[in-house]
């Protein structure tokens, strides 16, 4: 089962927690919005992917399960 990284752009406000949390997937553009450098997740980085997503103040980023 692969797992993706995904943020909503609509619902984003461009806050920054993700990249703070999980800089190894998520870097920030000139604006402060997130960038998903790889949006599968390898199974190591899986938690702390979780910990970026339920950290999420607007809920604009999920886990979604591929297989």
């Amino acid at each position: 089962m692969t797992e993706r990284l995904m943020v909503d752009p609509i619902a984003c406000d461009g806050h920054g927690l993700c990249a703070e949390l999980f800089p190894e997937g998520i870097e920030l553009d000139d604006w402060g919005y997130p960038i998903i450098l790889d949006d599968e997740i390898a199974p190591h980085l899986r938690e702390h992917a979780l910990r970026a997503v339920r950290s999420c103040p607007v809920l604009a980023l999920r886990l979604h399960a591929e297989r």
